[in-house]
């Protein structure tokens, strides 16, 4: 097997990669196993998804988008892509909370590591999950939801616990979004007024370099309800565009000014969902600290700009709201994610994150499961207290081990 994830800086290890045609086939292929791991849509940047036997993949089992008959929630096959389901939540009126930053990326994919969205009210995508279906590793398929004492462990669980073969996820009426992009926003203005920019919309993304005084854009996304939010025209010094001009370089991302409004599922992803997702040379890494703590992290990154700016494409600050997922990177603290894009200079990559880890160190990070970080088992031990709680749970599904892998056994069990 020679095959690599979106980004082509990681080979998978697995020998096959299995696709069944239906639940039933997925049992069979699980059951017979030695070692298996399921794979969603190959967007993360480390090994997270891989295996050192067998790989299976659920996209040949179809979306199978299932509403509720009340509105409330959605069932949906875990391979499916966000862009797909929310093509048919908008059709029907409904929508979720929230996107992450690429729609082509699939639910369980995004639900199993922790992803997310941006917004201080909004939880992570899995935040959303009422409820999951799982193959074990005898081949048995069993249901849980949040009247599960071990549900909160079974969400974000990194591929650990079994194949998760469908997910459950509450849904809301539809709504509308503006974009409005600010343009030269002052680091100084960052720290001085964060929580005023952080919570300024719906969902709110810093970008930027390191160095300079200032940074690229601020996009806020805000919800069009009954009244027209007002909009304010200075962002404590960034401009609004008002031009109508500004394009992006790739004409991939959803860069809609002058506060046009449109469906949350056209407005809320950076990325347009009709449009292919790109493949760049690029590399991510991801941290997420406790929002207390957001503006000294940030000045201690910032400290480190002279070494990440060279090799860095951007970076981008947003923000969530606390969960009570046992491996969610927002478990139990209201979170601010600091995030890098590099350029896909491996030695470089590998020389820089020490150092922007011992830079957060005193804030307490946790990494983004499926992007590069140097962080061993031992110190994410610490940041995770429910981590034996999820020990315990592995052990009591996967009694064999048959979905540990060498990620897991490092980043999980090693102690």
């Amino acid at each position: 097997m020679d095959e690599r994830n979106w980004a082509g800086n990681y080979r998978y290890a697995a020998t096959a990669i299995h696709e069944p045609a239906s639940v039933d086939e997925l049992r069979r292929v699980v059951e017979g196993a030695t070692r298996l791991h399921a794979l969603g849509s190959r967007h993360s940047f480390n090994a997270v998804a891989d295996t050192e036997g067998e790989l299976v993949h659920l996209g040949r089992l179809g979306p199978d988008i299932r509403i509720a008959p009340d509105g409330a929630s959605v069932s949906v096959n875990s391979a499916t892509h966000y862009r797909e389901l929310a093509r048919v939540l908008q059709a029907a009126g409904l929508a979720l909370h929230n996107l992450g930053s690429l729609p082509h990326i699939s639910i369980g994919g995004a639900c199993s590591t922790g992803t997310h969205g941006s917004g201080d009210r909004n939880g992570n995508l899995s935040s959303a999950v009422i409820g999951l279906e799982i193959v074990l590793a005898d081949g048995s398929l069993i249901a849980a939801d949040r009247t599960d004492a071990r549900f909160d462990g079974m969400v974000v669980a990194l591929g650990a616990l079994g194949v998760v073969t469908r997910l459950t996820l509450e849904t809301r009426p539809s709504y509308s979004v503006r974009q409005d992009l600010y343009l030269g926003l002052p680091w100084d203005s960052l720290f001085a007024h964060f929580d005023d920019i952080m919570s300024s919309g719906y969902s709110v993304n810093v970008l930027g370099r390191w160095q300079g005084d200032l940074l690229t854009k601020v996009w806020v996304k805000t919800r069009v309800d009954d009244e027209a939010p007002v909009i304010r025209s200075d962002l404590f010094g960034a401009v609004l565009e008002t031009s109508g001009e500004y394009v992006s370089p790739s004409g991939l991302t959803n860069e809609t000014v002058n506060g046009v409004p449109g469906p949350w599922n056209e407005r809320l992803a950076h990325f347009r969902g009709e449009l292919p997702p790109g493949y760049g040379e690029e590399v991510q890494t991801e941290y997420m600290v406790d929002r207390r703590h957001a503006v000294a992290a940030i000045a201690a990154v910032r400290e480190l700009g002279h070494s990440i700016d060279p090799i860095l494409l951007s970076s981008e600050i947003r923000s969530m709201s606390a969960d009570q997922l046992w491996l969610s990177p927002a478990y139990d603290r209201q979170t601010v994610a600091i995030h890098f894009t590099f350029r896909r200079e491996t030695a470089a990559i590998a020389g820089v994150l020490p150092a922007i880890e011992e830079a957060l160190a005193p804030f307490e990070p946790r990494p983004h499961w499926g992007k590069l970080y140097a962080l061993d088992a031992a110190a994410i031990e610490q940041r995770y207290p429910r981590m034996a709680d999820f020990r315990a749970l592995a052990r009591s599904l996967d009694p064999e081990a048959k979905f540990h892998s060498d990620f897991l056994e490092n980043q999980v069990y090693a102690r």
